[in-house]
């Protein structure tokens, strides 16, 4: 009986622990989470995005793989320019949350930046279907250009002309080494599709092309220039 009675105990002393063991840890995460949070405003407040994200990766360990904290590292990553974290962090909140728009751009965009150019398109091609944006689809159809697959580029581009244009978007085009120029996006699509239609030896729709950007934005430097060369080549060949 006495041993029973001391088994008893001995059990009850061990949940007594384990319980105690359990709040204290709970406890201690709790006040290193808040820690880390005020660290994070400290950090964004003064603008060091160092601090920031070594503080962030401590918060993702404290709350696991699901923290809602890789949404915000991954946007301190995208903001520096540092493309091949960018797509590692958004990668990881796309497996959680596969209809993320913003972080699919993102991901998209890191992707394109690092010249993998296949692997941009497949994610283009899956925002271009959940919004018919014209900004999606003039840089998918600027990819494809880059890829060379001119034909693709064309089907996409005539496609971004149809959008609606939301007036948020400016493309940078540079205009020699020196100089560069913020296009409206709705110039910039009708000056790409002439840049594909001269690939597809379709000088009359790229002239019509290039004059339509132009007429939208009459600064458009490169429009006006390849529309003036243009028409330089075709009157050269009558």
């Amino acid at each position: 009986m006495k041993m029973k009675s001391i088994m008893k105990n001995n059990l009850l002393v061990i949940i007594a622990l384990m319980f105690f063991y359990v709040g204290t840890s709970q406890n201690y995460k709790s006040e290193a989470i808040s820690t880390e949070k005020s660290v994070l405003e400290s950090a964004r407040k003064i603008g060091d995005p160092a601090v920031a994200v070594n503080s962030l990766f401590k918060l993702i360990a404290l709350e696991g793989a699901n923290s809602t904290y890789k949404d915000t590292l991954a946007y301190v990553y995208f903001t520096g320019r540092k493309y091949a974290p960018t797509y590692m962090m958004t990668t990881e909140v796309l497996e959680r949350d596969p209809d993320h728009l913003e972080m699919m751009e993102m991901n998209a965009i890191s992707l394109d930046a690092l010249g993998a150019f296949e692997k941009a398109a497949e994610v283009y091609e899956k925002l271009l279907k959940k919004s018919e944006s014209n900004f999606y689809g003039y840089t998918l159809a600027n990819i494809y250009f880059k890829m060379k697959k001119y034909e693709e580029a064309y089907s996409v581009i005539k496609k971004a002309e149809t959008f609606n244009d939301e007036g948020k978007y400016k493309v940078t085009f540079s205009i020699n080494q020196n100089h560069t120029q913020q296009v409206e996006l709705i110039a910039a699509i009708p000056y790409l599709k002439g840049l594909i239609e001269i690939e597809l030896k379709n000088n009359e729709g790229a002239k019509l092309s290039f004059a339509k950007a132009a007429k939208i934005q009459p600064d458009f430097v490169l429009a006006r220039e390849n529309l003036e060369a243009l028409e330089k080549f075709t009157t050269t060949e009558e």
